[in-house]
């Protein structure tokens, strides 16, 4: 029992740090600069890349890697959602560099109610009263903002739709462990990220190699703190049970907020206010569903396994109406 409770601390301790570094994500992209954003997500997935490839031997999935290569069906959904999530990259990074860091912060605030509803359009999965309840909310909020702010959070709404549409993806592709998913998406995305330091470097605006050795080291780091949360979320997902990553995956987009208040200082209007606080009623609605599940589940099957999330993509999956 000892054991067992040992890793279940172990895992919320994993799944608090994972939450905590992609909270605080906007700090390091504020650092890049003079970078553009496409020359930071190029660096990432070339320095994601090699963290990779020098984590693959240790962590002994080498054979995994190349069972999947194997896989052309695998493959051919790992490139859409490579894809995807160097749109998702992209349109984080133009946030965080162009004092944004409030939308991105609703992205994915709005992130898990979009996973809800594709679930629900591509994968036939039935709502809970208050899942459609979360749903409803968080379209008024966004229509709020739409009405008093007088603009579309385009880059908020980009933020949650790439990445819930990446979760549906890598839902499709089935079991595959995260640094091997990391490894292949980066390898695919290699020529295109390639292709762009080869513009940038001859049209003069590659910034890499020409703002001294510490610009060179900041945009290098991309790799390890693009593979480090992912393998803590792994870690956490395998030890505690779906309600509680439920509560901390929200950690992220509130230390985001904070930061957008209080460091980056951007301006947060009456209408963004309401906007906010209705995302926080539908999210709050979304975390009382998730533990009225699983206690629910708890009393049906007292010996059943914990629903884990999917280690593969960061995405909660969705438990089905009973």
């Amino acid at each position: 029992m000892n054991i067992a409770k040992n890793e279940q601390v172990a895992g919320g301790f994993y799944a608090f740090f994972c939450y905590l570094i992609w909270g605080i994500f906007p700090l390091y992209f504020l650092l890049t600069a003079p970078a553009t954003p496409l020359e930071i997500v190029a660096g990432r997935v070339l320095f994601s890349l090699l963290f990779c490839l020098v984590l693959l031997p240790f962590t002994r999935q080498v054979k995994s890697l190349v069972t999947v290569l194997g896989n052309l069906g695998q493959v051919g959904l790992l490139f859409v959602a490579s894809l995807l999530i160097f749109g998702n990259w992209l349109l984080y990074v133009i946030a965080t560099t162009s004092n944004n860091v409030m939308e991105a912060s609703l992205g994915y605030y709005i992130n898990p109610i979009v996973s809800v509803a594709l679930g629900v359009v591509f994968l036939g999965e039935r709502l809970r009263p208050l899942q459609w309840a979360g749903i409803g909310i968080a379209v008024l909020a966004v229509l709020v903002m739409v009405v008093f702010y007088g603009s579309v959070p385009w880059l908020g709404l980009g933020l949650a739709f790439t990445f819930g549409f990446y979760g549906l993806v890598k839902k499709r592709i089935g079991a595959v462990p995260a640094l091997v998913s990391l490894t292949l998406e980066t390898l695919l995305l290699t020529p295109l990220a390639a292709v762009l330091m080869w513009y940038f470097a001859l049209s003069d605006q590659l910034t890499l190699l020409a703002e001294g050795p510490a610009h060179f080291w900041i945009l290098a780091a991309s790799g390890v703190i693009t593979a480090v949360p992912l393998l803590l979320f792994a870690g956490a997902a395998a030890r505690i049970p779906l309600s509680v990553l439920g509560m901390v995956q929200y950690v992220g987009p509130t230390l985001q907020f904070l930061l957008a208040l209080f460091v980056t200082q951007e301006h947060l209007s009456a209408g963004r206010w309401a906007g906010f606080v209705l995302i926080w009623v539908a999210a709050a609605f979304f975390i009382t569903d998730s533990l009225l599940a699983q206690r629910r589940a708890r009393a049906q099957q007292p010996s059943a396994p914990l629903i884990s999330p999917d280690t593969n993509t960061g995405m909660l999956p969705q438990v089905k109406a009973d």
